[in-house]
């Protein structure tokens, strides 16, 4: 289901996409450290896109440890090596792609250094797009992060060998108290080969009046993780009926200490 929903351009579309204003600054936004270069809004991401099924099918299958190097994985990798020579990339496609490239085949050295100064954020690569989600012909643009553990935050953020993970959905109401279908988060660590896949919730109430904001936590392990957040958010506001709307799938790329 994901491999179908990842051919996109993060462009002008048709409907309305809410203007990216700030969200509402949560103890999750204080500090980022990316060991892989996001793409803005507006850059076509393609390229980036056809890795996600991918990583969805390393996940499915459970890859041990060192699996990433496999045959499979390897021509997955050289592919990509290939595009980034010779296609007509943007500047910010290629970069982001390098990375991934460096970060799946362990040579950019594991991750980026962690600051002391406060939680590290990973956003993910690509902002994703959730068609409807704001009213008939209004789209809202969401992010994701990532938050590996151990976190020091006032809401009862990860723990060592965990990740917290946040989606934001720019625009649009406060989730309801169950979401039907799920938001999920899928990942997978490179290092161990242990997979899993998680419901993002709206257990922690980040922020319960909008833009709405679904989280969860994760025993990842220490290692290098992947991760992929896709599916459905269900936003409601009194006297109105409830939007349930779709994501494309966005994926992240992080070290967990």
């Amino acid at each position: 289901m994901l491999a179908a929903a990842v051919g996109v351009t993060l462009a002008c579309a048709p409907a309305a996409v809410a203007a990216p204003t700030p969200a509402p600054q949560t103890p999750m936004a204080a500090a980022v450290s990316d060991p892989v270069p996001m793409v803005p809004e507006g850059v076509p991401i393609d390229a980036l896109a056809s890795l996600v099924p991918a990583i969805v099918g390393a996940i499915a299958t459970g890859h041990t440890a060192g699996a990433i190097a496999s045959p499979g994985q390897q021509a997955i990798l050289d592919q990509a090596r290939t595009v980034l020579a010779g296609a007509p990339l943007p500047p910010q496609v290629k970069q982001s792609l390098q990375g991934v490239i460096t970060f799946l085949d362990g040579s950019g050295g594991g991750g980026p250094a962690v600051p002391y100064d406060g939680p590290a954020f990973a956003q993910f690569l690509y902002p994703s797009i959730g068609r409807g989600c704001i009213g008939p012909q209004s789209d809202s643009v969401a992010t994701a992060l990532a938050v590996p553990g151990p976190a020091d935050l006032p809401l009862p953020g990860p723990q060592s060998g965990q990740t917290g993970f946040v989606l934001t959905a720019l625009g649009t109401h406060g989730p309801t108290p169950v979401q039907n279908p799920l938001m999920t988060v899928q990942w997978l660590n490179l290092d161990t080969g242990r997979t899993g896949i998680v419901p993002l919730t709206d257990e922690l109430h980040i922020n319960p009046d909008g833009p709405a904001t679904l989280s969860a936590i994760a025993d990842t392990g220490r290692g290098r993780v992947v991760a992929v957040v896709a599916g459905s958010l269900t936003t409601a506001v009194a006297d109105e009926a409830p939007i349930t709307c779709s994501f494309i799938p966005t994926m992240g790329f992080f070290m967990v200490n």
